[in-house]
């Protein structure tokens, strides 16, 4: 699927770098951006990249977060994920959106999931979940997160992304195998 090119409310009007009005040119085969006459500065309006930590436990339930509030899609629930900061280690972000949304610290595995999200068009993301093996924490919903709860695959809440739902399907299927983690 191809989002083309189309106005949103965080478009660029003037160049960040030295301030001229930008003007929408050309850049490549069918592909039009603002661009700068004077410095040549061009917005490339690339996705945000999202990290998310599949944890399973030896019941084979997976975690999931109940979003608060103040998040996109407040009240449904998701894997515990967030973005990844500009210079920030995509593992690392990983593993911090995690300790802040559920108080676990967790190894973080191989790559399980990789997708395009395109919920919000002003917002568009790509998501790589990875898995997780608890090594520490205490469990509590944290950050944007008002719970933290396991859930088994057959009895899932009201998820607030259609990129979860294809990664539970994919794993209800039997095609992801993950490492399980014991909670006492």
């Amino acid at each position: 699927m191809l989002i083309m090119h189309q106005h949103w409310p965080g478009e660029y009007v003037f160049c960040p770098m030295c301030g001229t009005q930008l003007q929408v040119r050309e850049v490549g085969p069918s592909k039009k951006r603002p661009a700068c006459p004077e410095c040549s500065f061009i917005h490339w309006r690339n996705p945000g990249v999202g990290a998310a930590v599949l944890v399973m436990d030896t019941d084979r339930r997976v975690l999931l977060i109940q979003r608060g509030p103040e998040a996109s899609q407040s009240g449904l629930w998701a894997v515990p994920a967030g973005f990844v900061d500009y210079g920030e280690d995509i593992r690392a972000a990983a593993a911090r959106e995690l300790r802040e949304e559920t108080g676990l610290i967790a190894e973080i595995g191989n790559v399980v999931h990789v997708a395009s999200n395109f919920d919000d068009p002003h917002k568009l993301t790509v998501g790589v979940w990875f898995s997780g093996l608890v090594t520490g924490g205490v469990l509590a919903a944290g950050d944007d997160a008002v719970d933290a709860v396991f859930f088994a695959l057959t009895d899932l809440p009201e998820l607030a992304f259609p990129t979860d739902e294809e990664l539970f399907a994919r794993l209800a299927a039997g095609e992801l195998l993950l490492p399980t983690s014991s909670f006492d």
